[in-house]
């Protein structure tokens, strides 16, 4: 499996040449919180002369502070802290949909500054490096310190000599757009694109319900259905850029047929539209059957009931497959996770693996601004090369 690596482009400076120890220590203190640097040094197999050095470049560039004393381990003498400075930089983050630009403006340790949102006026190339540039100078004119950028989009993102590739994104109706080349261009700073789904898995990871772990698997549930995976500490995306593609996986041979062509699979039952359009009733919208569902509706509440389940085979193939120590759902469907409680508990029981571990998920609300945030995160991941 590839890793998420982000490139980073040299010629745009206002973020420092840091060498490979000091982004480690960095990233240390960004995911795991103020440590010592007797802490630091163990974790990254360090003497603790070296990593004084390191530290001192990363003080002197204004990105880490010293902080008050406390005690730490079992010594019981206390040590000096070393804690990131979130003022030190500002990142942009935008989140592309197939009708809307968000954006944010966070701080180095991913809390939102500001955000933004509106309509995209097209999905014209052109047009939407445009309209992303009109959006970062008006951001910018309350943060000036903005340093990188990144940009989440629904779509399949690859590594084409060094470059970020939008190979193919359907809902966009993109094919081979160099999104981050052209957006670099107008900016004047450095950009990342990334998809979307890995964008929301990275930061998670990283500021959110999965700092700390090793692995975890992300599942969203809206328009349509992605899985973000990570594996011994890094976000996974595959050869080609398709990795963790689970959208069309079996759950039921006799079921209904997907807008691909496949019977039974979960794109068939689990996207907001599929679970819509069970009901074969005009003019309704996932909205009012959530409300329907909620209200007892039968049909309603049989086709949440449908969805749940494929959910579930999901959730129990995921840990069957990877066994992560994580697994979170998320997405504009999470109400399938309330309503259809049952059938996905069921579901899961019915799939796991007889001797595998116990399976608990962590359902996180969602907003479309917490895309906008990952998009930050991925210029934050850009800089420091993960």
């Amino acid at each position: 499996m590839t890793s998420f690596t982000a490139p980073w482009n040299e010629e745009a400076e206002p973020w420092p040449a840091l060498g490979g120890v000091e982004r480690q220590a960095l990233r240390e203190l960004l995911v795991h919180g103020p440590k010592s640097r007797a802490e630091i040094a163990r974790r990254l197999g360090m003497s603790r002369a070296s990593l004084t050095r390191v530290t001192r470049t990363l003080v002197d560039h204004g990105f880490v502070a010293e902080g008050a004393s406390e005690l730490r381990g079992a010594t019981g003498r206390p040590s000096e802290l070393l804690h990131v400075r979130p003022e030190a930089r500002s990142f942009l983050g935008v989140k592309l949909t197939h009708q809307a630009l968000f954006a944010a403006v966070t701080d180095l340790t991913a809390n939102v500054l500001t955000s933004h949102d509106e309509p995209l006026r097209s999905k014209d190339v052109d047009e939407v490096v445009a309209q992303i540039g009109e959006v970062h100078d008006r951001l910018k004119a309350a943060h000036p310190d903005i340093t990188a950028a990144g940009i989440a989009l629904p779509g399949d993102v690859t590594d084409a000599e060094g470059r970020q590739v939008v190979a193919q994104s359907v809902f966009l109706g993109w094919h081979q757009v160099d999104l981050a080349g052209l957006v670099r261009e107008r900016l004047g700073i450095p950009v990342a694109t990334e998809n979307d789904v890995r964008s929301l898995t990275a930061a998670e990871h990283w500021f959110g319900v999965g700092a700390g772990f090793d692995s975890m698997a992300l599942l969203t549930v809206g328009a349509g259905v992605g899985l973000g995976l990570v594996v011994d500490g890094k976000v996974v995306t595959g050869a080609h850029g398709k990795s963790a593609r689970v959208d069309h996986q079996l759950v039921d041979s006799n079921g209904p047929i997907c807008g691909q062509g496949h019977r039974g699979c979960v794109s068939a039952y689990l996207p907001n539209g599929s679970i819509v359009a069970s009901l074969r009733t005009p003019g309704l919208d996932y909205e009012a059957v959530v409300a329907l569902a909620r209200n007892h509706d039968h049909a309603a509440m049989a086709a949440f009931g449908d969805a749940g389940r494929a959910l579930g085979v999901l959730v129990a193939t995921v840990a069957n497959t990877m066994d992560p120590e994580k697994i979170v759902i998320t997405g504009d469907g999470i109400a399938v996770t309330e309503i259809a409680r049952n059938e996905i508990a069921a579901a899961i029981e019915a799939h796991r693996h007889p001797y595998g571990a116990p399976i608990t998920f962590d359902i996180q609300p969602f907003e479309f601004g917490e895309w906008a945030r990952a998009g930050a995160v991925l210029a934050i991941r850009s800089c420091l090369r993960f």
